[in-house]
Order: structure tokens, then C-alpha cells, then sequence
């Protein structure tokens, strides 16, 4: 799907599909975390099964106010207790599939908002 975000200095995404997502031009494929001022990064979460709280834990490093996880293909929802380091920190989680994540984080990172995506492909199992 092709997404028009609105004219913003943060990063965006322009589409999504099973062969990756495309952020602010170039094609990224796997799991990544994106933050809405410092661009994509590999993820460590190869896949739902492998969810850690370390693999939550890495996104505390951009100091988020609020985290979008796209679960994949369908909504699925983490274990709570792999949010911790998370809510400890006072950040927000939500949770969507890996579509709605997408266009989610693009219209609050357009609204100035300090949001990170972790994003587990669609076509991951």
C-alpha cells in the first residue's frame, strides 16, 4: 500500500508490502525499529516468537514517548511482562498489525510526536 504522509522533516514511510517497507525512499526489509528523527535500524526481533523484553529494552535508547509495535500480518499482542522495561519508563505501547502500525506512525511522527515503530514484517508467520 502507498502512503502520502504530510510535508515533515521526520522520516516517513511511503509503502508497505510483503517485500519490505520503503522509508523515506529506500527499501528496508525484516524486522526494524524506526524512529521518527533517527531512521530505521535493524531490529533483533526476528520474529513474534523470538519477543524479548531485550528486544523491547532496545528501544528505550530513543527515549519514545510512545512505541507503535506492529505485530505482523495480524494483531497479536506481547506478553505484558515483555513490556516492562517499557512502562517503567513511563512510554506508551500499542499494539496493531504491521499495516495499521505503519500508517499509525506516520501521522503522529508528521504531528511532531516522539514515536518509535517495531515492526515485524507482513509476511512473518
Amino acid at each position: 500500500m502507498k502512503l502520502h504522509p504530510d510535508a515533515s522533516n521526520a522520516y516517513s514511510i511511503q509503502s508497505y508490502g510483503a517485500e519490505g517497507v520503503v522509508v523515506n525512499g529506500k527499501l528496508q526489509t525484516g524486522p526494524i525499529k524506526l524512529c521518527a528523527i533517527q531512521g530505521p535500524q535493524t531490529w533483533s526481533a526476528a520474529s513474534f516468537a523470538d519477543l524479548t523484553q531485550d528486544t523491547f529494552d532496545e528501544l528505550l535508547a530513543f527515549r519514545p514517548e510512545l512505541v507503535i509495535f506492529g505485530s505482523g500480518q495480524r494483531l497479536r499482542f506481547p506478553s505484558p511482562k515483555l513490556l516492562q522495561g517499557l512502562i517503567r519508563q513511563g512510554i506508551g505501547v500499542e499494539t496493531m498489525d504491521s499495516g495499521a502500525a505503519c500508517r499509525t506512525f506516520n501521522v503522529l511522527a508528521g504531528e511532531g510526536r516522539h514515536v518509535v515503530l517495531a515492526y515485524l514484517p507482513l509476511n512473518e508467520a
